[in-house]
């Protein structure tokens, strides 16, 4: 299969200038980190007025080649990058401020920053300030980043924006789409200012066998022209490109064959299966013994329907994956693998308890309290999820486990949308199947949209407002509604109306978490289940029922009063 190759050729020179402050690099990591994160490339450009300028310079590459691969993999490149320079961005503008050019920016850590992170087959780029970065395009050269400079006249200018020069840093992105034999160009204005675009493309197209000689070309031209700053060129060039519809993550399970038929005292790669635990269309769960740690853990295995199918192999294999990453109390966890598997299965920590379904058969009218502890831990779960930006997307009863000392656990983890795997899936513009349970599904999936954490959120409000009421809040109706003017009609049946006891304000929060429109829910977890037992003054007053329902007896005593009100007045004018 072939892999990401890039070939890259880059040279800088001080020109004119005493000193260099611009600062250049790229890294080109393992093909597993490659597959996972991708190649980096960086340039930053110092302001001419600043002495340490170059020390902004080498710490916002340097920092950015580094920092970023320190991300999880489960994040977006778009947002890995972005938070690793944010974060650039607030040491350097620190620095400036503790050091003796704190009311004078121009001579503070300042610097520009283009650069290009190239996963699977598309390239993003990240840019702030007034370097450039090109694509040629045939025999032109297109710019694909714009200048952050402000022209005070024809001869007088300043950057608009930089690293370092405030405390926010408004960055640039854009994403292109790759083909085999694409050329980069990132260059500072050291360069481009004092050759044309046609001109750089010729001298390119003349060294395109060795692209460091390239780059050393520009350079040389660049200076020959009369160029009075530093000047620094990166030549990328696209060689080979993974193929978009593989996931390389799963390769080395995915292609195992399904082990053989499984019973009682089977054993699969040295583990001992001692009975069956569940099945489903999906999937077959098994108890079994490891006898290198002496434990119970349970193998999962896909069903046969299922193991010729490309994508539920994948999504199949990606469970696993995904519990390694997650070090959370309240999510199921996955054993470290022991030595080389034959057959595709996975393996789990077993948890002696039951679902969430049996729970709530056991407890068909449960304490407000009770049904808050298993929400609360139930959210703890999801945002580990979110802080990895992943989406568990099949939240529902069953696929929640309660052990026998009341942990509550997220379980099954097939449905699960991560961020950086979606980045790098075949970009077919088709959405992606429904895989939660129509049930628990938030109404935006019906439309064709991707989900959010409001999406999950919804699926969490639905399992509280069964636990509390007994039914579903919009029946079974969410799943025929595939419209948006469909889904402005549903009607959510208060809690109250099954369930007396429950204090109006806690319907209000549960109906705002519920609200068919993502964008008028909670924004996060947590204030939803802050305001599960601390309401809102807002969610308060909205709440509060009417006289007659808060207390009926002063509401007849005031009655009374207003109509002997009313009767005296009409006698007196009679008399009159």
């Amino acid at each position: 299969m072939p892999a990401l190759n890039i070939s890259l050729g880059q040279c800088s020179d001080k020109g004119r200038k005493p000193s260099n402050q611009d600062f250049y690099g790229a890294y080109l990591p393992s093909d597993a980190q490659r597959r996972h994160k991708g190649i980096a490339v960086a340039l930053a450009d110092g302001i001419s007025s600043s002495a340490v300028s170059r020390d902004a310079s080498e710490a916002a590459v340097g920092g950015f080649l580094s920092d970023y691969y320190a991300t999880p993999s489960t994040w977006s490149v778009k947002s890995s990058a972005q938070r690793v320079l944010q974060a650039t961005n607030a040491w350097l503008y620190a620095q400036t401020r503790q050091s003796q050019y704190r009311y004078d920016m121009d001579r503070g850590y300042v610097c520009t920053l283009s650069a290009m992170i190239i996963k699977s087959a598309t390239a993003h780029l990240f840019h702030v300030g007034d370097c450039r970065i090109y694509q040629l395009a045939g025999n032109t050269l297109e710019p694909l980043t714009e200048d952050h400079r402000f022209w005070a006249s024809r001869e007088v200018s300043h950057l608009s924006r930089a690293m370092g020069a405030s405390q926010h840093l408004e960055l640039d992105y854009r994403a292109v789409s790759l083909s085999e034999g694409d050329v980069f160009l990132l260059a500072s204005d050291g360069v481009y200012e004092w050759l044309s675009p046609h001109a750089m493309t010729a001298l390119i197209q003349d060294n395109t066998g060795d692209l460091d000689a390239a780059a050393k070309a520009l350079v040389d031209a660049a200076l020959a022209n009369g160029s009075d700053d530093n000047l620094t060129a990166q030549l990328v060039r696209i060689e080979t490109l993974p193929e978009r519809e593989a996931d390389e993550l799963f390769d080395a399970l995915g292609t195992l064959p399904p082990p053989p038929e499984m019973r009682a005292n089977s054993e699969l790669d040295g583990l001992r299966i001692i009975r069956p635990l569940h099945a489903s269309a999906r999937s077959h769960v098994y108890l079994a013994h490891d006898p290198q740690t002496n434990r119970h853990v349970v193998v999962k295995t896909l069903s046969t329907e299922l193991a010729e199918d490309r994508a539920s192999v994948e999504r199949f294999v990606r469970e696993e994956w995904i519990a390694r990453r997650l070090d959370n109390a309240h999510v199921l966890s996955a054993p470290e693998q022991r030595g080389s598997r034959r057959y595709l299965y996975t393996v789990w920590a077993y948890i002696e308890g039951q679902t969430l379904t049996q729970w709530m058969r056991d407890h068909p009218d449960p304490d407000l309290a009770e049904v808050r502890g298993i929400i609360e831990q139930v959210a703890k779960g999801l945002r580990a999820f979110h802080r990895l930006e992943m989406l568990h997307q099949d939240v529902r009863p069953d696929n929640i486990m309660i052990d026998r000392h009341g942990t509550v656990r997220l379980i099954d983890f097939g449905a699960t949308r991560i961020a950086g795997i979606a980045e790098a899936a075949d970009a077919s513009g088709e959405a992606d199947p429904i895989l939660g349970t129509a049930q628990y599904t938030a109404p935006e999936y019906f439309l064709g949209e991707g989900g959010t954490e409001q999406s999950d959120l919804y699926s969490l409000a639905v399992i509280a407002y069964q636990m509390l009421a007994g039914t579903l809040p919009y029946g079974t109706e969410v799943a025929k509604t595939r419209t948006r003017a469909a889904q402005r009609k549903l009607a959510y049946r208060s809690a109250l109306s099954e369930n007396r006891e429950l204090p109006v304000w806690v319907d209000e929060v549960l109906k705002k978490a519920l609200h068919p429109n993502p964008q008028q829910r909670y924004p996060v977890l947590s204030e939803f289940i802050f305001e599960l037992r601390t309401p809102s003054p807002g969610t308060l007053k909205q709440s509060r029922p009417p006289l007659l329902e808060r207390d009926p007896v002063r509401f007849w005593q005031w009655l009374c009063v207003l109509l002997g009100v009313i009767i005296v007045a009409l006698l007196t004018n009679m008399s009159q």
